[in-house]
């Protein structure tokens, strides 16, 4: 049986919708770089919200696609405790998973943190086990306990990937370690609302500071930005840089300060899947937000919410991303995937060969 999937071709901004058929390493060291030796396609995949508890049916699905990095955008257990053994003990059951030992050996492993593996539900710095929960993610990473991430506060880390003469930057934000209290939403039709309050943040103080040096110093010729949540898609009122607007247009400004080459979002959290596109004025190129959650359970019984920046379906099934990078061609592939290698979206955008900006 053949499923229709929806392919979204970006030239220059402007966004051109077909339909189209699809039939039904080792971990992270303590380096901050790694020379691949290969083709010129560079292949990313990333998922969220796992479940320890629930089959994860994609794992064989991203095996296929041989993917030279998975990223974990966050929940990569729901361990809503202060119980760190028990914590230690979910991790390790989705670490026995077979096919994801298999992941283990063919493709490394980056990852972040979200509230349910960070300890609490929507939490923040508050947690009292934050720090000890900090270890057991970078055990679960098997990050070397030399690497700077096993004495900073905070989990926020970069990558480069050499392939031949090109450069691909992974940086991966901690949204969880240092966020002060989000703002309720008085009027009761969301659960929270944007903020007034100019100090508070996302990243804190001192994970600004490292990201404005990171991005400042890349020579990467694309820049693969991962946060744990959604940072265009503001108005649905659960939890997105959109709670603190001073956070986004200082994330933003810093792209364009520093001149950041062909920038990528990508996100999780939310339990359903979509692709965000922004203009930036100054900006030249458009800055997408691509969404990937659940990898075992998701929002099943989605209706709609507002997301103006959106540019793709809303996908409600079980899902995880994928992205080639055409280094040759400065060409990037986006796919929402599912099981069994359904393709439910799919964008292409393509940059300007030299220079960060779209042909």
């Amino acid at each position: 049986m053949k499923l229709i999937s929806t392919v979204s071709i970006v030239f220059t901004g402007i966004c051109f919708v077909i339909f189209s058929f699809f039939g039904c390493k080792n971990n992270t060291s303590s380096k901050n770089s790694q020379t691949v030796t290969k083709d010129s396609i560079f292949t990313i995949s990333f998922g969220s919200c796992n479940h320890q508890d629930t089959i994860n049916i994609l794992w064989d699905d991203i095996l296929k696609d041989n993917p030279d990095v998975w990223i974990w955008g966050g929940d990569i257990i729901y361990a809503d405790t202060e119980n760190m053994q028990l914590m230690a003990n979910f991790y390790n059951q989705v670490k026995s998973n077979p096919d994801y030992k298999q992941l283990l050996k063919t493709t490394e492993i980056l990852g972040t943190w979200d509230d349910h593996d960070f300890g609490v539900n929507d939490g923040g710095e508050t947690y009292i086990k934050k720090d000890s929960a900090q270890q057991l993610l970078l055990d679960f990473l098997n990050v070397d306990k030399k690497d700077k991430r096993r004495q900073q506060q905070g989990v926020y880390y970069d990558r480069d990937y050499r392939i031949n003469e090109d450069t691909i930057k992974i940086i991966l934000l901690d949204t969880r370690y240092f966020r002060t209290e989000l703002q309720q939403d008085t009027t009761g039709n969301k659960r929270y609302m944007p903020t007034l309050n100019l100090a508070a943040t996302i990243l804190g103080e001192k994970q600004w500071e490292w990201l404005e040096k990171t991005l400042k110093n890349s020579k990467a010729n694309f820049n693969i930005i991962m946060s744990s949540i959604q940072v265009l898609s503001n108005q649905h009122g659960f939890e997105t840089w959109g709670n603190m607007p001073h956070e986004t247009k200082k994330l933003k400004q810093l792209l364009l300060k520093n001149n950041v080459k062909n920038a990528i979002i990508l996100s999780g959290d939310r339990h359903i899947a979509e692709i965000s596109s922004a203009s930036i004025p100054g900006l030249p190129y458009p800055l997408i937000d691509f969404t990937s959650s659940g990898l075992t359970h998701s929002y099943e019984n989605f209706n709609s919410e507002p997301n103006p920046y959106r540019i793709t379906k809303v996908v409600k099934d079980k899902n995880y991303g994928l992205l080639q990078l055409d280094l040759k061609n400065n060409i990037v592939t986006m796919q929402i995937k599912g099981d069994d290698g359904v393709v439910f979206e799919t964008v292409v955008q393509k940059y300007k060969m030299g220079n960060n900006s779209v042909e």
